[in-house]
């Protein structure tokens, strides 16, 4: 069986800088992927090329076997809706929706809602009472928790989260990756993290290390010598 997601020599340059330089991963079904790297490797550029939000300068991403990387925008439109489920770092919540609203997205695209699938997302993630509040009454946690339930909500092949946790303080990030988690493991879903976070690590089934927009094989004493903080 074809990876969800496979990436082969993926390049992408702006203005003359290289981003990313000749990536290439898989991302097996039903898979915990972890994507880790300093403050600038290039792990949001990664995120938006596999979740098909943006298209490499070069080489390939495959999505069940299919080349996506030229397939035209209405079809992008379709994978992206269809097989990837998305937590945005700043959750990318819409303010006039409720929480039910915000999480039934994906299914309204579709033109059909699954208020059951909604409720056993909501009751798994511990947001049923939240379904009516608006995101500017929510904390951190359960916008990120509503994000994850919109994420869902398609029942898709692969989640990508980029840096789902890194708003949160400790204890509300500890209990949203055991959402991601336990939700992943009630729905045979693959997850993808995106993180500077190296102590997440030991979670996840595999990670990759990115810098200066290469996968790197440094080995655990180089990568206790990189600077993680954000850059200025």
């Amino acid at each position: 069986m074809a990876p969800v997601l496979r990436g082969e020599n993926v390049t992408v340059e702006r203005g003359g800088s290289v981003i990313l330089d000749g990536i290439s991963l898989d991302v097996a079904d039903d898979t915990s992927l972890l994507v880790r790297g300093p403050s600038g490797a290039g792990k949001t550029t990664l995120f938006n090329v596999l979740g098909l939000l943006s298209t490499p300068t070069s080489g390939s991403l495959f999505v069940n076997g299919e080349d996506a990387s030229s397939l035209p925008e209405r079809k992008r439109a379709a994978i992206r809706r269809d097989t990837i489920g998305f937590v945005f770092q700043d959750f990318q919540l819409i303010p006039d929706l409720s929480a039910w609203d915000n999480a039934a997205l994906p299914q309204d695209h579709t033109g059909s809602r699954d208020e059951s699938w909604l409720e056993t997302l909501f009751d798994a993630l511990d947001i049923t009472d939240l379904r009516e509040q608006y995101p500017t009454t929510l904390s951190g946690g359960e916008k990120q928790r509503v994000a994850i339930a919109r994420a869902l909500a398609n029942k898709p092949d692969v989640v990508l989260a980029d840096e789902p946790t890194g708003q949160l303080d400790p204890n509300t990030a500890e209990r949203v990756l055991d959402l991601l988690f336990r939700v992943k493991a009630q729905t045979d879903t693959a997850l993808v993290l995106i993180s500077h976070d190296r102590g997440l690590a030991p979670r996840f089934a595999e990670t990759v290390l990115l810098q200066d927009g290469r996968i790197t094989d440094a080995d655990d004493d180089e990568l206790e010598s990189i600077d993680y903080s954000p850059r200025q």
